[in-house]
């Protein structure tokens, strides 16, 4: 899966403009972290691309500790990747994103349980492992953030989140 740290020389120069108010932000979701390290990926060139451009813009972005988590799951376990990586491999990759200036972590706020109620009463049908999506997507409510990176297609069940998938 890895070759060289890759990461650090091709990611595109770092934006240092100031945050405007009305930026636009937005979530990576664990799937595209994920092609995007995996050079193995038919879809790595294009996230690794939707990765840099988050780092090369001024527009705030950012993943959840869950989603950080899931992601060193999935990159060190031998029976998801044929070459998986070594755990100080895959969190300095983690750490090298989250070094960009407009990078972040969502947080749960004081608000997050009344949230939370709100998308149990408007998607009761919400069952089994959409469950950790929907974390996702009531840490992006409580944020204001309305778009996400992703190819998972079950965001698509949350009316308040705009789906991009960069593989398209």
């Amino acid at each position: 899966m890895v070759e060289s740290l890759w990461w650090i020389s091709r990611i595109a120069t770092l934006c240092t403009m100031p945050w405007r108010v009305d930026a636009e932000m937005y979530v990576v979701d664990t799937n595209v972290l994920v092609y995007a390290a995996n050079r193995d990926s038919e879809f790595h060139e294009r996230c690794r691309q939707a990765i840099e451009q988050c780092r090369a813009r001024a527009s705030p972005w950012y993943v959840s500790w869950p989603i950080c988590y899931e992601f060193l799951r999935v990159c060190t376990h031998p029976n998801i990747l044929p070459t998986p990586w070594s755990l100080g491999t895959a969190w300095h990759f983690l750490e090298t994103l989250l070094d960009s200036p407009a990078a972040g972590v969502l947080v749960h706020t004081n608000r997050h349980m009344e949230l939370l109620s709100e998308v149990v009463a408007e998607l009761p049908e919400l069952r089994g492992n959409i469950l950790h999506d929907a974390h996702t997507a009531v840490l992006m409510r409580e944020h204001g953030i309305r778009q996400i990176y992703t190819r998972d297609s079950d965001f698509h069940r949350f009316p308040f989140i705009t789906v991009i998938d960069p593989t398209r």
